[in-house]
């Protein structure tokens, strides 16, 4: 058996928008809307022993709610935790930082898994993730012929998939009504950022996920590009699918009036950017609208994504939120 198997560091990158696939119903209703249907009966019911689905399609039975968890993706965890689960976690991964509880679980590694210690852990379930699947198909090939039930958590491509995530980890551990709260107190804080957006004047946006000279940006089939889309804003970079790597002279040519940044691995990067070749004529560069974002609220797909829409909202138009 091999102990690790291989993250690779760029996988966010990487991944793109996985196609939906399904058979269509004898009703003729859209595939998109059997599948929200499937996935809301999913989490209407949270008694035991339940079979659930996951984002591949297997099922997987739970006699009762489990004692022992291990999550292999920063946003299942930060579910989990919010779901009141602190005593059942007892594996994450190095990437996890939130809560700050998270630091006192085992490690399962980072940009390697350790199959051994998870199988160790003896977790009567472990939650992946879909968005890494093929970067660690092997991996979960492996945990589950070691016996150990993997559930692929589905890459929700916006805030309704991601309420659907939340409530379907709730009714898999026992936890439906804290789902339910936490969804319902996003739900709210979501739609009071959106009215105060709704008349607002359209800007144009680009989100900037890496420095030059492999400047990264999200296109057209990311989650970011969907909170654009629920702001009124722009995405100057839409011509493109997913995370796709853009060049200095398409983004001077897109001239965005916000550029939003989403790391923080370069010092001084709100100073550095400006002073790149030919930036000076950028709206955003000319207005002071370069804004540096949290990239954890507003990617991972978990509790704190309604924080991560309104700091997005913050960053793009700041006078409505004066």
């Amino acid at each position: 058996m091999k102990k690790f198997w291989k993250i690779g560091l760029s996988a966010f990158l990487a991944v793109g928008l996985l196609a939906a696939c399904g058979q269509e119903a004898k009703d003729n209703k859209p595939a998109n809307e059997q599948q929200t249907q499937q996935e809301k009966a999913q989490v209407d019911e949270a008694t035991f022993p339940m079979t659930i689905t996951d984002a591949l399609g297997k099922d997987i039975t739970l006699e009762a709610p489990p004692e022992k968890i291990v999550s292999l993706i920063p946003s299942n965890t930060e579910i989990l935790f919010g779901l009141g689960l602190n005593d059942e976690i007892v594996g994450v991964t190095d990437n996890d930082d939130y809560p700050p509880e998270a630091a006192e679980k085992d490690k399962v590694g980072g940009m390697e898994y350790d199959i051994e210690k998870i199988i160790a852990l003896k977790p009567d379930i472990v939650f992946s993730h879909e968005s890494s699947m093929s970067l660690s198909e092997e991996a979960i090939a492996q945990l589950e012929s070691a016996g150990l039930k993997v559930f692929v958590v589905k890459n929700a491509q916006d805030f309704n998939e991601t309420y659907t995530t939340i409530e379907q980890l709730g009714r898999a551990t026992g936890k439906l009504p804290e789902a339910e709260k936490i969804v319902a107190n996003m739900k709210a804080k979501v739609e009071g950022i959106l009215t105060k957006v709704k008349d607002v004047e359209p800007k144009k946006v680009l989100v900037e996920a890496s420095d030059e000279p492999d400047i990264y940006t999200a296109g057209n089939g990311t989650f970011m590009n969907a909170m654009l889309e629920m702001l009124n804003a722009e995405n100057v970079a839409v011509d493109g699918d997913n995370w796709y790597k853009i060049d200095a002279e398409q983004i001077i040519a897109k001239n965005p009036d916000v550029i939003v940044v989403t790391y923080h691995y370069v010092p001084d990067i709100l100073t550095k950017i400006p002073k790149r070749a030919g930036f000076d004529t950028i709206n955003a560069v000319k207005n002071n609208a370069i804004v540096q974002v949290d990239e954890s609220t507003t990617s991972r797909q978990g509790p704190r994504l309604a924080e991560g829409l309104e700091e997005l909202a913050k960053a793009i138009y700041p006078e409505v939120f004066k």
